[in-house]
């Protein structure tokens, strides 16, 4: 570990947050911020988070305050004795589905407050596929709140009674929706202001210029037998610009098609 003294969080002129806290503790102990980009979560298990938002620059962004992270607990919301949130599909079929009744209660709590631009999105494997302009339209937002399915889903009245947006983190299907709010999470939250620290990182990585990213290389200059290219070496930034494009151009042309055809179009418009 570094000797270096780890810097201490800025308090925007709020109450700050001591960077010893554990990453549950971040949420536990975080007093609500008044014009903090907030992220809040309708799920079973709030235990999962921050989970991995919690470390790197996400997790010092969130101590720092530069971003908020709220969970709501969904089991508060069932009903009778055992707290049960979901029943069995109307005309029959496989599984359970979530209650309308309990996620209306859950929803309402949850946006409390909500001021300005605040998408509700439910995660689903149906729904519009995550990417990253998805990314920087939430960033630009005042908020994000993330309904977490669990068992064959949700009661379609509540998607249609709050008009909430449907996102899917790919074509395949998860158990719940806890672990694509994280990776949707993280590929936001990196795009705050002042989160990542370098700004020009950000629009040089793949999907920011609608390109996949260039190959990268770092010392030694030689390993297993295997050179860093010459022009990366060469200390000439244009045509190390170049390289970059043109690899980049490349890598989408065999990779993505469905990206190059993209790319292709945005250059003739």
């Amino acid at each position: 570990m570094s000797d270096t003294p780890e810097p201490k969080p800025k308090s925007h002129g709020r109450l700050s947050i001591r960077p010893s806290f554990k990453p549950q503790e971040l949420m536990q102990h975080n007093p609500r911020l008044a014009g903090v980009w907030t992220a809040r979560i309708i799920t079973l298990f709030p235990d999962a988070f921050p989970g991995v938002l919690g470390e790197s620059l996400t997790g010092r962004a969130l101590r720092d305050g530069k971003w908020q992270l709220e969970t709501t607990n969904l089991r508060d919301f069932g009903v009778g004795k055992h707290r049960n949130v979901d029943d069995t599909p109307a005309g029959g079929g496989a599984g359970m589905v979530l209650r309308p009744d309990v996620l209306g209660n859950a929803i309402e709590q949850t946006m409390q407050g909500a001021r300005g631009r605040w998408p509700l999105v439910y995660l689903s494997p149906r729904g519009r596929r995550f990417d990253q302009a998805m990314a920087r339209q939430w960033a630009d937002c005042d908020g994000v709140a993330l309904l977490c399915g669990r068992f064959e889903g949700v009661d379609q009245r509540v998607l249609d009674h709050y008009q909430i947006q449907e996102v899917s983190l790919g074509d395949f299907v998860l158990t719940g929706g806890e672990i694509a709010a994280q990776a949707m999470l993280d590929a936001t939250v990196r795009l705050l202001p002042d989160v990542l620290g370098n700004a020009e990182s950000i629009e040089d990585e793949s999907h920011s210029n609608g390109l996949l990213e260039h190959p990268q290389y770092t010392r030694p200059a030689e390993w297993m037998g295997r050179e860093i290219p010459e022009v990366l070496m060469s200390g000439h930034h244009g045509k190390v610009d170049e390289w970059r494009h043109e690899m980049g151009e490349k890598i989408t042309q065999e990779r993505r098609p469905d990206m190059w055809e993209r790319y292709l179009a945005n250059k003739k418009g």
